[in-house]
């Protein structure tokens, strides 16, 4: 059996809107390593990125994932590839504003720190709560408020796992990489801001579950 193959059993069965987003993705990640600026620190961020998209595959092909749920996850690992290769501290958000908008976020909001890194994780709580909260009512019993607040504690653990292993990581690297790595910006409240924001953005969620309640196919017997 040849890698083509295998690579086109992997993603079958998907439909054509999950195959769609997944290409995006894919595609977005690919360029992000177009003549990388800092290959090596890329590289430990975009480890994640290479977990997710298998992860998001094999899910999707066990657990039923409506198709807005895989669109949202395969949105925020493009946006995450984007980070990486910007090592999230130096995405150019402002520039770009400035170029196609006219408009610059620092000087309108007077921010003095590059605050991609708010962002991506305030969309992790938006982009993969609702296909947790899928998966929990797919796997058990649950009502909708129950399967929420699990699956917003789901967000919180998580993200408290990754700022561990974030530390864990820069303990092993120089101070210049470690700062590099973790993106503080001199911030000794940034993984607390991080965390809480994933928390909100899973919490945002919450209408939207409502208004695709009635939708919930209960699991097969």
């Amino acid at each position: 059996m040849t890698s083509g193959s295998v690579g086109r059993g992997a993603v079958s069965g998907l439909g054509r809107r999950k195959l769609v987003a997944l290409a995006f993705a894919v595609m977005v990640f690919a360029a992000t390593w177009i003549h990388p600026r800092w290959p090596a620190e890329q590289g430990l961020q975009s480890s994640l990125t290479i977990i997710a998209l298998a992860w998001l595959v094999w899910h999707a092909r066990r657990w039923h994932m409506r198709d807005g749920e895989f669109v949202a996850v395969c949105l925020f690992i493009a946006l995450h590839s984007v980070a990486a290769r910007w090592l999230y501290s130096y995405v150019p958000y402002d520039a770009w504003c400035q170029r196609w908008l006219g408009w610059s976020p620092h000087l309108a909001f007077g921010w003095t720190r590059n605050h991609f890194d708010r962002l991506i994780h305030l969309a992790y709580g938006l982009c993969f709560l609702p296909a947790i909260h899928t998966w929990l009512r797919e796997r058990w019993p649950l009502g909708k408020g129950q399967a929420f607040t699990l699956a917003v504690m789901a967000v919180m653990c998580s993200s408290l796992l990754y700022e561990w292993g974030e530390w864990a990581v820069a303990l092993t690297l120089s101070p210049e990489q470690a700062e590099a790595y973790n993106g503080q910006q001199g911030d000794i409240w940034d993984a607390h801001m991080d965390m809480l924001l994933a928390t909100i953005g899973g919490l945002l969620t919450w209408p939207l579950l409502g208004r695709t309640d009635s939708n919930h196919r209960a699991p097969s017997p």
